[in-house]
C-alpha cells in the first residue's frame, strides 16, 4: 500500500484503523483487507457508446451516479444501474457527496474540463482519450494531476496498452535488437473527410440537451449528424465530431493517442524541442485528413536525440525493404536503429536486421523470468490503483506529455512554420501566433478549472 495515499475529506487518526490496513476513500467509506466493502463509489459520465465498455467492470463497484445529455442513453444505462442518481450536467454530478471516482467517457471537447474539475474535488479519474484537444488544456490537466499524484489514481483510456505486444516491443528496442535507436515513424490510415461543420437541421430533440453537449466549446447549431451511429455502433461515437476544430483534435489526437503509445512506451520520451508539420490546405472548420508532423526529442541517458514523425491519411513512411509493404499496416510504428528496423502494430512485430551486423550476435534476448509482466485488465488496473498503490500504466503524466507533443503538431500545421518549443514554460519561442494557437476559446461560464 502506497504510504503517500491521503484521503480527501477525512484523515485516519485512529491507530486501530491504521493498524488494520484500512484506507478512507473520498466518500468516507473504508477500504482495506479488513473493510466491510472494497467497492468504489463511481460516477459514469457518458453512459452509452464507449461507456458500455465499462459495464462489466462497474458491476464490481458501486455506480452511484450516471450522467448523460441524452435521456434515451440514460434510460438504457439506468436499467443496468437502477440505484444510481441521474444527471444531465456533469458539473452537478461532480458535486455528489458520496463519490470516490469518475469515469469520463464524454465528448472529446469536455474531457479536460471534467477531469480537472474532478481532480479539484479529489476524485480518482479514468478519462477516455484524448486528455484534451488543445496543448494548453492537456498541459494544464497534467500539472493538476502532478499536484495530486500522492493521493489520486488516473488512467487514460488507451486500453491497447495492456496488450503484451507493447511490452515485447519495448524489450526489443531497449535491449538493442535494432542497435542504437535513431528514428521513429508512426502512422494511421484512417480517412474521414468533411467539408465543414454540419449545417443546422431541425429542432433539437426533446431527449437531447444541446447546450450541455456543446459544453465549453463555441456555439454551433444542432445537427443530427453529431449523433448518428458510425459504422452501425450503438450509442454516440467520436468519429461523428472529433474532426472539427471546436470538438476534437482530428486523427492526430484520436488515433495518435493509441498508435504513438506503442512508441512512447519504448522511448522514455519528454516534450519535443521542435516540431514542423505539413498537410492538406488549411480548413478553419475541419482538421486535416493528410498530415505529416516531425518532432525532435532530446537525448536521455540511454539514447541520443530522436526524430519522431507522424503520418496520417494517404501519407506513409518509406518501407525499409522491397519485401515489406507499409500499406499493409493500416496503423503502425517503425523504429530505425543502427542494426535494423522494427515494425509493430498493436498485436504484431517484425524485426528486420540489416547491415554488416545483420547476424544479430550483438543482441541477447531476455530470459523468460525477466520479461515485463503483463498489465492484465486495463480498467481493473485503475480500480485497483484507486484502492491502494495509485500507480497505473497510462496516467496523466505519461499520456499527457505524449499528447502535448502530438497536439503541437496541429499548432505547427496551422502556424505554417517550424516551431521551437520550451517544454518547461509551455511556450513556443519567438512565435506569438503559434502561442495563441496553444489554447482554444471557451464559452462564457465554462472555465477549465473550477
Amino acid at each position: 500500500m502506497d504510504k503517500g495515499f491521503i484521503p480527501r475529506r477525512r484523515f485516519i487518526q485512529s491507530t486501530a484503523a491504521a493498524g488494520a490496513g484500512m484506507l478512507i476513500m473520498p466518500s468516507g467509506s473504508l477500504w482495506g483487507a479488513t473493510a466491510a466493502s472494497n467497492r468504489l463509489n463511481i460516477a459514469l459520465i457518458g453512459v452509452l457508446g464507449r461507456g458500455k465498455y465499462f459495464f462489466n467492470t462497474l458491476k464490481n463497484e458501486n455506480v452511484v451516479a450516471l450522467c448523460d445529455v441524452n435521456e434515451k442513453c440514460m434510460a438504457e444505462a439506468a436499467k443496468e444501474f437502477p440505484k444510481a442518481k441521474r444527471y444531465r450536467d456533469w458539473r452537478k454530478c461532480l458535486e455528489q457527496k458520496d463519490l470516490d471516482a469518475v469515469i469520463a467517457v464524454s465528448t472529446d471537447h469536455t474531457h479536460s474540463h471534467i477531469a480537472t474539475w474532478a481532480l479539484n474535488r479529489d476524485l480518482h479519474v479514468y478519462l477516455e482519450k484524448p486528455m484534451g484537444i488543445s496543448v494548453y488544456e492537456t498541459r494544464y490537466l497534467r500539472h493538476k494531476y502532478l499536484e495530486k499524484r500522492d493521493k489520486l489514481a488516473t488512467q487514460i483510456g488507451t486500453a491497447n496498452h495492456a496488450r503484451n505486444n507493447f511490452a515485447r516491443v519495448r524489450e526489443l528496442v531497449r535491449d538493442g535488437a535494432i542497435g542504437e535507436l535513431q528514428e521513429i515513424h508512426a502512422w494511421t490510415s484512417r480517412i474521414l473527410p468533411r467539408a465543414g461543420y454540419p449545417k443546422g437541421k431541425n429542432l433539437v430533440p426533446r431527449h437531447i440537451d444541446w447546450d450541455l453537449w456543446l459544453g465549453p466549446s463555441l456555439y454551433h447549431p444542432y445537427s443530427p449528424d453529431y449523433f448518428e451511429a458510425y459504422n452501425g455502433s450503438r450509442g454516440p461515437n467520436c468519429l461523428n465530431w472529433n474532426m472539427y476544430w471546436d470538438f476534437g483534435g482530428g486523427q492526430l489526437a484520436d488515433m495518435g493517442s493509441h498508435i504513438m503509445d506503442i512508441a512512447w512506451n519504448c522511448i522514455d520520451g519528454d516534450l519535443p524541442t521542435s516540431v514542423v508539420a505539413e498537410g492538406d490546405a488549411f480548413n478553419p472548420e475541419v482538421t486535416p485528413v493528410d498530415l505529416k508532423a516531425r518532432f525532435l526529442l532530446s537525448a536521455n541517458d540511454w539514447r541520443g536525440e530522436l526524430p519522431v514523425t507522424w503520418w496520417q491519411g494517404e501519407l506513409k513512411p518509406e518501407s525499409p525493404s522491397p519485401h515489406i509493404d507499409i500499406s499493409n499496416y493500416a496503423d503502425g510504428v517503425m523504429f530505425r536503429g543502427t542494426g535494423g528496423y522494427l515494425i509493430a502494430d498493436y498485436t504484431t512485430r517484425t524485426l528486420i536486421p540489416y547491415g554488416r551486423e545483420a547476424d544479430m550476435t550483438y543482441y541477447q534476448p531476455r530470459s523468460k523470468k525477466d520479461l515485463i509482466p503483463d498489465i492484465g485488465d486495463f480498467k481493473e488496473e485503475w480500480t485497483d490503483a484507486c484502492k491502494g498503490g495509485l500507480k497505473t500504466s497510462c496516467d496523466f503524466e505519461y499520456n499527457g506529455k505524449m499528447l502535448e507533443m502530438l497536439l503541437l503538431g496541429l499548432v505547427a500545421y496551422r502556424a505554417g512554420d517550424e516551431l521551437h518549443y520550451d517544454g518547461k514554460s509551455g511556450k513556443v519561442i519567438g512565435n506569438s501566433e503559434a502561442n495563441r494557437l496553444l489554447k482554444r476559446k471557451y464559452r462564457e461560464g465554462w472555465p477549465l478549472d473550477a
